[in-house]
C-alpha cells in the first residue's frame, strides 16, 4: 500500500523533508555503498585530525572513547550532479482519491533528494506540463535542498486538479537538456501517457540527454488497477481525458482486452526502446508504494556497481 502521506495530512508532520528523511531512514540500513556513482556512504578508515581542517568529518564518539580528534576518510568524494524532472501535467493528478501520481512523483523525488543530500551531491528540480516551469542548477548547499523541498511542498499544499494540461515531454526534454549543462543523473518521473505515434520523438528527446553525457533514469508512474489492468464494475462509464476534456462512454467489459493489449504493448515498447538507448527504466505502480519501489531500485543499482 502506498505511504499513508497526502498534502491534507502534511502540516501533521511537519513538512516534505521530515517525511523525506523518514522513508530515506527506512531503506539506507541495508545499503553497505552508495547506489550512486562516485560516493560511499561507509567510510574506510580514520586518521588523526589535523590542526587547521574542517571540523565536520570528526567522529565525535571515537572521540569520547579516546579522547583523540580522528576523521572519517571517506573512500571516494561525491562530484556528482543529479536532475530531478517531474511531469505535472493533467494525467499525472489521476487518481481523486488516495494518492494521485504526481504526490507520488512528488514524495520519491523528494526522498531521492534526502539521500543524495546525505552524500553532499548537487541536485537540481525540474518541473514540467505543457512548458518547463521550474529549472533551478544543481546545487549541494542546505539552503538549496530546502529550496527545493519548498517548491515541491507548495505543490502539494496549494494542490488542485489541474485541467487541460496537456504533457509536452519531448519539447520539455529538449529543453531541460540544453538547460543542464553539466553532466548530470537525470531522473524522470512520468506516466508517458502521450500519443504512441509520437515515441521516436520521445526517445529522440531522452537520447538528446544521452548525446550530453547525461546518465538517464525513467520512473514509469501508473496506477496498476486502472490504467493497465483497466480493473473497472463491469458497468457504464463517462471517461474523461484530464488533459483534452474529452469524454467517451463506454463499459469496460466490451473493450478490457483489447486496451489490456494495447496498454501493455505500449507499455513493453517504452521499456525495450529505454533498455536499447541505455536508459535505466524502472516501473513504478503508485499501488506499491514510492518508498519499496525506490528500495527495489537502489538495491538493483547496489548490485550494478
Amino acid at each position: 500500500m502506498t505511504k499513508s502521506i497526502d498534502r491534507l495530512r502534511l502540516p501533521a508532520f511537519g513538512n516534505l523533508e521530515l517525511l523525506a528523511k523518514q522513508v530515506v531512514e527506512g531503506f539506507i540500513t541495508g545499503l553497505h555503498k552508495s547506489p550512486f556513482h562516485g560516493f560511499s556512504v561507509e567510510f574506510a578508515e580514520h586518521r588523526l585530525y589535523n590542526p587547521g581542517e574542517s571540523t565536520r568529518n570528526i567522529d565525535w564518539r571515537l572521540y569520547g572513547r579516546t579522547e583523540k580528534l580522528f576523521t572519517k576518510k571517506y573512500e571516494e568524494e561525491t562530484n556528482l550532479r543529479c536532475q530531478m524532472v517531474i511531469d505535472d501535467s493533467s494525467s499525472m493528478y489521476f487518481p481523486k482519491e488516495g494518492v494521485s501520481k504526481f504526490e507520488y512523483a512528488v514524495y520519491a523525488a523528494a526522498s531521492l533528494i534526502e539521500l543524495l543530500k546525505r552524500q553532499r551531491d548537487a541536485v537540481g528540480l525540474s518541473i514540467f506540463d505543457e512548458e518547463v516551469h521550474l529549472h533551478t542548477a544543481a546545487k549541494s548547499s542546505l539552503l538549496h535542498h530546502r529550496y527545493l523541498y519548498s517548491e515541491l511542498e507548495k505543490r502539494l499544499v496549494s494542490y488542485e486538479e489541474k485541467h487541460k494540461k496537456q504533457t509536452a515531454a519531448i519539447a520539455a526534454l529538449h529543453a531541460i537538456a540544453d538547460l543542464t549543462h553539466k553532466r548530470s543523473l537525470v531522473v524522470i518521473f512520468s506516466d508517458l501517457l502521450d500519443d504512441p505515434a509520437h515515441t521516436n520523438q520521445l526517445f529522440d528527446a531522452l537520447q538528446h540527454l544521452k548525446h550530453n553525457k547525461h546518465e538517464v533514469i525513467l520512473f514509469h508512474v501508473y496506477h496498476e488497477g486502472y490504467e493497465k489492468s483497466f480493473d473497472l464494475e463491469d458497468r457504464p462509464y463517462q471517461l474523461i481525458d484530464m488533459e483534452s476534456g474529452d469524454r467517451m462512454h463506454l463499459q469496460p467489459g466490451e473493450v478490457r482486452l483489447q486496451y489490456q493489449a494495447a496498454i501493455a504493448s505500449y507499455f513493453e515498447e517504452i521499456k525495450l526502446r529505454c533498455i536499447n538507448n541505455g536508459i535505466d527504466f524502472m516501473p513504478a505502480p503508485i499501488e506499491e508504494g514510492y518508498d519499496q519501489v525506490l528500495l527495489k531500485y537502489l538495491l538493483k543499482r547496489q548490485q550494478l556497481y
